[in-house]
């Protein structure tokens, strides 16, 4: 097998169908092992499968709806199982869960789950909101949800568009965002919690400092989002702390945003390096094994009768070459 790393993108594309072709371009430029789309915004039969195997991603679990939410799992390795779970007894299709293990060649299972949270509305009061209500309900659900609890040895990955920006330099203004719905306390208190709760380690701010400003979503309102730069860090990559240490890179791909009729957030991408993570497709398995075998074949020393029958083969039956018998003018 030939070692090598596991990359993982996390990304809002505010309808697949739509932007297609923007997901084509990152995936030929970035090439990550899976991708983990939220915003669908479409049913599980209108899905462009197709498109996705021309570029080499076989392997997709979905959790869609006509028009609105969806998740899509999109993976260049097999899955051991998929699994769909509800949140508040809603059916939202706002998570899918995948596990890796031993067609994908993995050392170890690996869990992974994609979220799209409820955006929450306009007004910050669940009395007045019930669209925000709905939101905090979530996040509770999130919190007290079992198999969202990873310990030990379990390797768990969490991603997706939460929908809230929990720390103060998540956003371009923490004072003037804070009754502004994804930065409210509450909300950042409850998104945390959840977190704290799974013992989750946030691949952000574990590699970028709190003192640092950082943002995977701009608004569509604003005239020129890179000179106002008004974002908020909305798209999150949470690891299992037996997969802390393995996080090799991180990356939010900015300039996806500048791209012609794009989503409001970009991409968010993690590698984990280690050697545990190893997969080869069953096409390049039996190419190797074809060339190995040829190189064993001619790399044996040959014996007599073999020579002689490769001199057979090269000059015909008597040992010479054989010429054609040129023909009467």
């Amino acid at each position: 097998m030939l070692a090598m790393r596991f990359s993982l993108t996390t990304w809002n594309i505010n309808s697949v169908r739509l932007r297609i072709d923007l997901v084509a371009k990152f995936l030929k430029s970035m090439r990550p092992d899976v991708l983990c789309l939220q915003e669908t915004k479409c049913i599980d039969d209108a899905f462009p499968l197709k498109r996705f195997k021309r570029l080499g991603y076989e392997h997709v679990a979905l959790n869609g709806q006509k028009g609105y939410h969806g998740v899509a799992v999109i993976s260049k390795l097999p899955f051991e199982a998929t699994d769909i779970r509800t949140f508040c007894d809603n059916i939202d299709s706002r998570h899918i869960s995948v596990a890796f293990g031993a067609k994908a060649q993995l050392s170890k299972p690996l869990v992974l789950h994609n979220f799209y949270v409820p955006a929450g509305g306009d007004i910050p009061d669940p009395a007045l909101n019930p669209k925000f209500e709905h939101k905090l309900r979530f996040l509770d659900e999130m919190k007290a949800c079992e198999p969202l609890h990873p310990r030990g040895d379990d390797r768990h990955i969490l991603v997706g568009d939460l929908n809230v920006a929990p720390h103060e330099n998540d956003v371009w203004s923490h004072k003037q965002l804070l009754k502004v719905v994804s930065h409210t306390p509450i909300e950042c208190e409850k998104l945390l919690a959840a977190q704290t709760h799974g013992e989750w380690v946030d691949v952000a701010r574990a590699r970028i400092p709190l003192s640092e400003k950082v943002y995977t979503w701009w608004s569509y309102r604003a005239a020129d989002w890179t000179l106002a730069d008004r974002g908020r860090r909305l798209d999150h990559i949470w690891v299992s702390r037996a997969l802390k240490d393995g996080v090799s890179d991180f990356r939010i791909t900015k300039d996806a945003r500048g791209w012609a009729r794009p989503s409001d957030h970009v991409p968010v991408t993690t590698k984990d390096g280690r050697e545990s993570m190893r997969y080869v497709h069953p096409s390049r398995r039996l190419l190797r094994k074809l060339l190995r075998m040829r190189s064993e074949i001619y790399s044996q020393p040959l014996t007599s009768g073999a020579f002689a029958a490769s001199r057979r083969m090269d000059h015909g039956p008597h040992g010479s070459r054989r010429r054609k018998r040129a023909s009467s003018p």
